[in-house]
């Protein structure tokens, strides 16, 4: 069994998502890159400084191994995407090729009774739906719900504008058959005022409802709910609205009272109400501001992940944010009762979560918080090894088939004898010789790459020499 609660794991989402058991996680909130084209930076003093993303995508954001795979094993799915690139753009191709692959360990992830929201806006809201709809199943699908993130628009020019303003995100909802929801929020002080008026001896809200004590005679008789209780009995034949032993037990919660005048009065509390049902329109919850604020380029609102995580989950379920930034998800989670695991290219989420929480509740320290640059070792399967001599030279044969002759890393193309067996996760930051772990690189690469991360050596070659993508290239057109 996987011990991922309070863990902020710095790398690359996709090696980590692929080393979480299956059917693990209760919840799965992401808020990736949206494809905007721009890069985003947290400002210099601010609480994230150091925080940093780029959102713009080209084909060597894309891993060959995995654009393989895709192509090879889920053919429908990659030809969504490559109609996507078509009526688009190469970088949307690049980018929902990148979101694919994750989208699918997170369903593999994701337990029978859990749900996932995916938070977009409408650069890549519309493909992004047939992406779910085609990994998760279209009768998983249960909402978009939009969020009003703000209500002010962009200063007026002289020029007419070419499309209406934005004010709103997107988050696709799609649950497994077993979820459970709860789309309600609490109420403020005048709408509980308002609906509970009185108060009890005790100092608790109610309203009297005692109207919906008896059944109404228009509904004609009901023999099973005439009875006599405590020396109370409708004198018509309708009857009572409860059975005699609900009747019972709900006098005992205090909820029937039988007052001094004699008279029964029929009591809703507060405490048991659910909340104000909540529709897909969120127009009660802005960008935050003040002291919870970090800096951070596109911080969410704690309030929208209190609403997602008590609406989707229960006390103690496991939340993952594989996008997690400057770790709202994961504050809200600790705040709500909830086990958490965050997962980003930063070190600044780990940093983040800390300092966050303690700001909360002053609980916390780096100690309480595990923060990794490895990942997680799968306990629900057995993995294959190649680590013999014989075993290495077979994988190496299907390596090369499988990334058409090409490294892994410069994607040249090379002959066999010039490629090299590689970890991708190096062995000096907990790989194992797991053959999902292997890749095949050209002498050059693999010496840069040594015990680094594929990320950290994809950017030394492209500094140091450039990245040949004709080839690659060519073949995506």
């Amino acid at each position: 069994m996987q011990h991922l609660h309070r863990t902020v794991f710095e790398g690359d989402n996709l090696e980590v998502l692929r080393e979480i058991d299956s059917t693990s996680i209760d919840l799965i909130y992401l808020d990736p890159p949206f494809n905007s084209n721009a890069i985003y930076a947290a400002p210099i003093g601010s609480k994230a400084a150091g925080a940093a993303f780029k959102d713009a995508w080209t084909l060597s954001d894309v891993d060959l191994i995995e654009h393989n795979r895709l192509k090879r094993e889920s053919e429908w799915l990659y030809a969504l995407i490559f109609a996507a690139g078509k009526s688009h753009s190469k970088s949307m191709f690049s980018y929902l090729l990148m979101m694919a692959s994750r989208l699918q360990e997170m369903k593999r992830i994701l337990k029978d009774t859990g749900s996932i929201y995916l938070h977009c806006d409408p650069t890549a809201s519309h493909y992004l739906k047939m992406i779910m709809d085609g990994i998760f199943g279209k009768k998983k699908y249960r909402n978009v719900i939009v969020w009003q993130r703000h209500t002010s628009l962009a200063k007026g020019s002289q020029h007419l504008p070419k499309s209406w303003g934005t004010t709103t995100d997107i988050l696709l909802f799609y649950a497994n058959d077993g979820a459970e929801l709860r789309p309600y929020r609490p109420l403020t002080q005048e709408e509980e005022i308002k609906q509970f008026p009185l108060v009890d001896e005790h100092g608790e809200r109610y309203y009297n409802d005692s109207a919906h004590i008896w059944s109404t005679p228009n509904m004609g008789a009901r023999p099973n709910l005439n009875y006599e209780w405590r020396g109370f009995v409708n004198p018509h034949p309708s009857g009572w609205r409860l059975a005699k032993e609900r009747l019972e037990e709900e006098y005992q919660k205090g909820n029937f009272v039988i007052r001094e005048d004699g008279k029964l009065e029929r009591r809703k509390y507060k405490r048991d109400f659910r909340g104000k049902q909540v529709g897909n329109l969120w127009t009660d919850i802005s960008l935050p501001l003040g002291e919870e604020r970090v800096g951070y380029p596109t911080q969410k609102p704690l309030a929208l992940l209190d609403r997602i995580i008590r609406a989707s989950s229960k006390e103690g379920d496991m939340v993952l944010d594989p996008f997690c930034g400057c770790a709202t998800a994961m504050v809200a989670a600790e705040l709500c009762g909830r086990q958490w695991c965050g997962i980003d290219l930063s070190s600044k989420a780990a940093e983040l979560v800390v300092s966050r929480i303690q700001s909360q509740r002053d609980l916390f320290s780096f100690r309480d918080i595990h923060h990794r640059t490895d990942v997680p070792i799968r306990t629900d399967i057995s993995r294959k090894t190649a680590s013999t001599a014989s075993e290495r030279f077979q994988l190496k044969n299907s390596l090369y088939d499988e990334q058409e002759a090409r490294c892994n890393l410069c994607l040249d193309e090379f002959e066999d004898r010039h490629l090299e067996l590689d970890h991708i996760h190096p062995i000096a930051k907990g790989g194992k010789d797991w053959i999902d772990n292997f890749q095949l690189l050209c002498s050059n690469c693999n010496r840069v790459k040594r015990d680094r991360t594929q990320d950290e050596a994809r950017a030394t070659i492209a500094q140091r020499k450039g990245i040949n993508l004709s080839v690659f290239s060519a073949q995506l057109r």
